[in-house]
C-alpha cells in the first residue's frame, strides 16, 4: 500500500482575510482570532484528500491527533492511524509541526503531505530536510516556496499519478523564509532558507516566487497609464497587493499598500490595507459598480488566492468575473512560459467557474487575452 503520511498546521492562514499578511507568532495568531479569523488549513487538506476517496483502499494514512490531520482525513472518508497528539490540541506550536514532521518521517510514509504556509515548510525543512519526499497544501497567507500545488485539489491529483504508477520526478525545491514582521511594514525580505524534496509536475505544483526578478518600470508605468484612463468615478474599486499595483497608486497620487488591499473611489483612496469585512461593508455602502484590480504573482502566476485572500470568494462572487481588471506587465505573462494564470480562491467551484480567457492589461492601449486555470 501507499503510505501517506498527513500533516495540518491548523494555525496557518489565519491572518489573510483580516489582512495581518500571515500567522506567525502567538500574539498575531490571537490577534487574527479577535478580528474573526477562521481556520482554513484542516478544510484545504480534507479538500486535497477527498480527490483520492475512489483510491482509499489502496493507501494507509498515518497522521496526528485532531486537527493536525486526523479530522481532516476522517473528514475525507479515511480512517487514519493516528501516530502522536500535539502537547495542546487547542493551540499548536511550531515545535508540535516539527515533532509530528519527524514522526512520521520516521515511520517511514511514501510522501509527507502538507497543509499549511512558508513557516509550515520552514519547519518541515528543519524536522526532515532532503530525506522525505514531501508536497504541501496551500494554506497559509503567503506561499512564496515551491513545494506547495496551485489548489488542494492540485495535491489530490499528484498523488493520483504516483498511485496510477506515472513516473512522477522529484527534485529539490526552494524553501522561502519570509520576515513577516518587514512583510506587514509593506517590505519582502525573502530569502533561501533551506529545500524540501517535491514532485516536480508543473500542471499541479507552483513555482518558487520570483521575488529577486528585474521589474521593468517603464513598463509598469505604461500598464498603470492604461489603467487610469479606464478608471471611472462612479465605481468602487478594490486594488489588490504587488508592485505593479502599487506603481498605478502611485501615479494616482496616492499612497496604496504595497502588500494590503486598498479601496479607491473617484481616483482617492478611501481606506488602506483593509480586511475582507471592511471590504464587504463598503460594497454595502457604496451605490454603483464595483471591480477589482489584480496582478499576477512573479514566476507562479496567481491572480487570487496567495496575498490576496481579503478577496474572499463571497466578495469575488458579488463583484463578478467580468468586473475583474488584470494588469501585468508583458514580462511577468512572458515569464510564465505559457501556463495559465491561477485561481485559488477557497471555493472549487468559483475557481473552475472562472477558468477561461481574461484580457491583461500588459501597457499603455496593449492588452493580451490569456488563459486563467486553477
Amino acid at each position: 500500500m501507499f503510505i501517506l503520511g498527513v500533516l495540518v498546521n491548523p494555525c496557518a492562514g489565519l491572518g489573510g482575510s483580516v489582512g495581518l499578511k500571515g500567522s506567525d507568532g502567538p500574539e498575531t495568531r490571537a490577534e487574527a482570532l479577535a478580528r474573526g479569523a477562521e481556520a482554513r488549513a484542516p478544510e484545504r487538506m480534507r479538500r486535497a484528500l477527498a480527490v483520492l476517496t475512489e483510491q482509499r483502499r489502496a493507501i494507509r494514512v498515518l497522521t496526528y491527533a485532531g486537527a493536525m490531520g486526523e479530522d481532516s482525513a476522517r473528514a475525507a472518508g479515511f480512517e487514519p492511524e493516528v501516530i502522536g497528539a500535539p502537547g495542546d490540541l487547542r493551540e499548536t506550536q511550531p515545535e508540535d509541526t516539527r515533532t509530528a514532521a519527524a514522526a512520521l518521517c520516521d515511520q517511514g510514509v511514501d510522501l509527507l503531505l502538507f497543509a499549511g504556509g512558508d513557516g509550515t515548510a520552514r519547519d518541515i525543512a528543519d524536522a526532515v530536510g532532503t530525506r522525505q519526499p514531501v508536497l504541501g497544501v496551500p494554506s497559509g497567507v503567503k506561499m512564496h516556496s515551491g513545494v506547495y500545488t496551485h489548489t488542494p485539489e492540485a495535491a489530490g491529483e499528484v498523488i493520483k499519478l504516483l498511485l496510477a504508477g506515472q513516473l512522477v520526478p522529484i527534485a529539490e525545491r526552494d524553501v522561502r523564509d519570509i520576515d513577516e514582521e518587514a512583510f506587514r511594514e509593506g517590505q519582502v525580505r525573502a530569502r533561501h532558507y533551506a529545500s524540501l524534496m517535491a514532485p516536480e509536475e508543473p500542471q499541479f505544483v507552483q513555482h518558487t516566487k520570483n521575488a529577486g526578478a528585474e521589474v521593468d518600470e517603464l513598463t509598469q508605468l505604461d500598464a498603470a497609464a492604461e489603467l487610469i484612463e479606464q478608471l471611472d468615478d462612479e465605481t468602487l474599486y478594490i486594488v489588490g497587493p504587488g508592485s505593479t499595483t502599487q506603481v498605478f497608486m502611485r501615479e494616482l497620487g496616492q499612497e496604496g499598500s504595497l502588500l494590503g488591499v486598498d479601496l479607491l473611489h473617484q481616483q482617492a483612496l478611501i481606506a488602506r490595507d483593509v480586511t475582507a469585512q471592511a471590504i464587504r461593508d463598503a460594497m454595502d455602502e457604496h451605490v454603483g459598480p464595483v471591480k477589482i484590480i489584480v496582478t499576477a504573482i512573479g514566476g507562479q502566476g496567481h491572480i487570487i488566492g496567495r496575498g490576496n485572500q481579503q478577496l474572499a470568494p463571497d466578495i469575488l462572487v458579488r463583484v463578478g468575473r467580468e468586473n475583474l481588471m488584470v494588469l501585468a506587465t508583458r514580462e511577468k505573462i512572458l515569464a510564465l512560459d505559457g501556463r495559465p494564470l491561477l485561481i485559488d480562491s477557497n471555493d472549487p467551484q468559483l475557481d473552475k467557474a472562472w477558468r477561461g480567457f481574461l484580457p491583461v492589461i500588459t501597457g499603455y492601449h496593449e492588452r493580451v487575452l490569456y488563459p486563467v486555470g486553477y
